[in-house]
């Protein structure tokens, strides 16, 4: 501002005084300077500032109120909870073995009972593979539920015949193998 009645400086504005025409200057040149660095770098510190922000009301969101933690009632419904369910868990378990020991002794039992047949098949002199086929034909209805169950050997036709021999060289076709001469590669003319 001019009061003494001075001409305006004829290269800024009316009425700006030197100092703010100066920072104007500054910072234009500034930004045209340095424009997209200072943009992208507000962008990123933006982008930073939302993830930080984000990740603290997670953990404000995961972690209990202070006072669930304290109050010694919901800490022991917790605990018995806890050991009901294990106590359950472990009475499944045991529910389970005492299953497997039982299926465990009957099949013991069968083998127990299979051996005596085979064995007085044979003081009597018949064939205690005959016998034992019987036995396995009356068990198998019986132990349906069981998970091993023989299988009949199926009379397959073999791939090849029993001559054949692949490195022979012989009935195989047009194709064969043979090694190369023996002077190697400089021994040509």
């Amino acid at each position: 501002m001019n009061l003494g009645g001075e001409a305006p400086d004829p290269g800024g504005p009316v009425g700006v005084p030197e100092g703010i025409q100066a920072l104007q200057q500054s910072v234009g040149s500034l930004l045209a300077s340095y424009g997209w660095y200072i943009l992208f770098a507000c962008l990123a510190l933006y982008l930073i500032v939302q993830k930080v922000a984000e990740q603290m009301g997670a953990r404000r969101r995961n972690r209990p109120a202070a006072g669930a933690l304290l109050e010694p009632d919901v800490v022991v419904r917790r605990q018995e909870a806890l050991a009901a369910a294990r106590f359950r868990m472990q009475e499944e378990l045991n529910a389970q073995a005492e299953k497997y020991k039982e299926k465990q002794r009957q099949l013991e039992e069968e083998k127990r009972r299979q051996k005596i047949a085979m064995w007085e098949s044979m003081q009597e002199g018949k064939s205690y593979k005959g016998n034992l086929k019987l036995n396995q034909q009356e068990v198998e209805p019986d132990a349906s539920a069981s998970s091993t169950v023989l299988k009949p050997k199926s009379n397959k036709k073999p791939l090849r015949g029993g001559g054949y021999n692949p490195l022979s060289g012989e009935g195989g076709g047009t194709c064969s193998w043979r090694p190369g001469r023996r002077g190697g590669p400089s021994s040509g003319g």
